[in-house]
């Protein structure tokens, strides 16, 4: 099977070749340290993560970078409202992020190149576009020139004269054309600014992500990524800058996500409806939360909503009842090995298992179909339901093998597995469920009831089966 991505830039769905078999190199467009992550930021962070994942799975050896913006006018405008250095904002931010990513799950990128420490590469970038016609200097800034590169445009399927007539000409503006775009910013009076060949200042926005993918990944590389907003200007521009200068395609595709909203409007300070990633975990079950972002295909917009969240939040109960009922029958590798010969049912369960993991690989290489790879996993955990009615050895060794597919699909997916942690002890537990069987065979049901919600009381789930026994799980 091959992986089909969408490509942003020839609008449609294309086969997966990477330059260099077995190798990807992918650049994501990271934050901009201003302010908290919000759920919007969270999502674009888990999409990625899990392309990135399930890319590691199919076998590929990926390069994964996501820059961090640590010098811009929001950060500049930001520092200055609440009166301390842009530096320092900046610093906080860069750790409150790498908070955020911990507290998700997800792994950081193998280089997290920050803007300010490539000062040196962009000057030279900005330099090379001089020399070879495509940038100018004008009143103490450096312009590029979109007219010189002949297919400005060509990611936002947009002609220079319909973008032209959508742009707002600033009062004496100068630019040869109102949609050249700024690569050199002069300093201004208490701004952060490094000495370059046209004076004091500090990179324009696009400039850095360009220069930071080709560093690390080469002038070619495979994948770039980022959100729906970004395709126009920043993702545009970043084409004109990094093939002007290097004379050779930047990025073979570009997969662009949906944007977040809440309760169907875009979410704003000003609308009081900001939602950071903090405030989201601390309020809903991290597994939920993820799971409300595989519900929806990454290219599609998604609404964030109460009744949402409470939807995945009982999803992901059936997630911990499988680790539980796993957990439970005390199904063990060393319990397993001695195994030699499947009874009918487990040789029906190894089928079944195989056309599961066959089923998630299609809808993942099928542009990363997420909504469809849940699907497969719920349609999982609903099949291993069937296993409560095996005998007990062979409902441990279905458990068994099924617990190191689910393991695989989870972690493609980002979904968390955590251990739950009971306040009965399994010694206990087992010795109130030999109480309720003797109870039971005495016929004293109200014990046995009794019994049943004092352990439920503390977390512990019994399970009647059908070959009645009693097993337990965990809340």
């Amino acid at each position: 099977m091959t992986i089909k991505i969408y490509n942003s830039l020839t609008q449609k769905k294309e086969d997966f070749k990477p330059l260099e078999a077995g190798k990807v190199g992918m650049y994501v467009c990271g934050v901009t340290v201003y302010d908290e992550c919000h759920v919007g930021h969270a999502r674009s962070l888990f999409i990625f993560e899990v392309v990135r994942r399930y890319l590691k799975y199919r076998g590929y050896e990926v390069r994964f970078i996501r820059n961090i913006t640590d010098i811009d006018d929001k950060i500049i405008k930001r520092a200055a409202q609440l009166g301390v250095l842009p530096d320092d904002l900046a610093h906080k931010f860069i750790l409150e992020y790498y908070h955020d990513l911990d507290s998700l799950g997800i792994d950081r990128a193998d280089v997290e190149p920050k803007a300010t420490d490539h000062i040196t590469d962009i000057i030279s970038a900005v330099g090379g576009l001089i020399d070879r016609g495509y940038a100018y200097f004008l009143g103490g800034d450096v312009y590029f020139s979109v007219d010189k590169f002949k297919d400005y445009g060509k990611l936002s399927n947009q002609r220079l004269d319909q973008m032209r007539a959508g742009v707002r000409i600033a009062k004496n503006e100068e630019k040869k054309n109102p949609l050249d775009f700024v690569l050199w910013k002069r300093a201004k009076k208490g701004q952060p600014s490094w000495p370059s060949p046209w004076g004091e200042g500090r990179p324009g926005w696009h400039i850095e992500c360009s220069v930071m993918s080709t560093k690390y990944l080469g002038v070619t590389f495979d994948i770039h990524g980022g959100g729906r907003d970004l395709i126009f200007p920043h993702h545009e521009n970043e084409i004109a800058q990094a093939e002007s200068l290097n004379a050779a395609t930047f990025a073979n595709y570009w997969m662009h996500h949906g944007l977040l909203t809440i309760d169907g409007q875009k979410m704003a300070k000003s609308l009081g409806n900001s939602l950071t990633i903090k405030e989201a975990i601390a309020k809903y079950d991290l597994n939920a939360l993820k799971l409300f972002f595989l519900s929806s295909h990454y290219s599609s917009p998604i609404d964030f909503t109460e009744d949402k969240m409470r939807e995945w939040d009982k999803a992901r109960k059936k997630i911990d009842i499988f680790y539980d009922r796993l957990s439970s029958t005390g199904a063990s590798g060393d319990s397993v090995q001695q195994v030699e010969k499947l009874s009918p049912d487990l040789k029906s369960v190894r089928i079944r298992l195989k056309e599961i993991r066959l089923s998630f690989e299609e809808a993942m290489d099928d542009n990363f179909n997420t909504p469809c790879a849940l699907a497969v996993l719920f349609g999982f955990l609903d099949y291993t339901s069937e296993f409560m009615n095996f005998n007990q050895e062979d409902r441990r060794l279905a458990f068994y093998f099924s617990g190191f597919l689910f393991g695989e699909l989870c972690y493609c997916l980002g979904i968390s597995v955590k251990d739950k942690v009971s306040r009965v002890d399994d010694e206990e537990i087992m010795e109130r469920i030999d109480e309720r069987i003797k109870a039971r065979v005495s016929g004293d049901f109200k014990k046995a009831d009794k019994i049943r919600d004092k352990l439920e009381a503390g977390g512990i789930i019994l399970e009647d089966t059908k070959d009645k026994k009693t097993i337990y799980r965990r809340k």
